[in-house]
């Protein structure tokens, strides 16, 4: 099974099915460090790539606060409906807890369900893809790198766009930040 970078892990059996495999080794006397590295790792990756973000706004004099930024992606995996435990609500939430105008695009979630990640988001709407409501934002980040996105129109209308998930090439574009 192929693994690719993204900002974090998401589903419902994916971050769960590590734990209960290292609840079972411990009771056989197992040490699982590497499983509990892995989680850990991947469970500060949205702060990582608010850190690249930032880190990046300030090579060129900018702060996050009062920012628009966009979130490309709710799906906890490329190409599929489902935003359980999907690192993008944390991305968002930690967003807006900066004080950043948060808004997303997600074309097969259109409007944020109601489950435990989602709470401070429910009913909100994605934006069009669309060169004018892209332009709006002062940067994006691609949380999940779905494959029918026209990442080329994405540069072209956002100055920054923090891609932790590679999907744009050349990979040496001004503005783009790899987490």
């Amino acid at each position: 099974m192929p693994f690719y970078p993204s900002p974090g892990v998401g589903g419902h059996c994916i971050p769960i099915d590590p734990f209960y495999l290292t609840w079972k080794a411990r009771e056989h006397g197992m040490d699982t460090r590497f499983i509990d590295l892995a989680a850990e790792i991947n469970a500060a990756m949205p702060a990582y790539v608010i850190q690249q973000l930032t880190e990046a706004l300030n090579r060129e004099g900018k702060a996050l606060k009062g920012l628009r930024v966009l979130v490309v992606g709710l799906g906890y995996k490329p190409d599929i409906d489902d935003d359980r435990e999907s690192p993008s609500y944390e991305i968002m939430n930690l967003l807006a807890d900066h004080g950043v105008f948060v808004s997303y695009y997600d074309p097969w979630i259109r409007t944020i369900p109601r489950h435990p990640q989602s709470s401070r988001w429910v009913g909100c709407q994605s934006i069009p893809w669309e060169p004018g409501s892209l332009a709006g934002h002062d940067a994006a980040i691609i949380a999940t790198g779905h494959r029918v996105l026209d990442y080329d129109l994405l540069r072209k209308s956002v100055p920054m766009v923090v891609d932790p998930c590679g999907v744009i090439q050349p990979r040496n574009q001004p503005g783009l930040v790899r987490a």
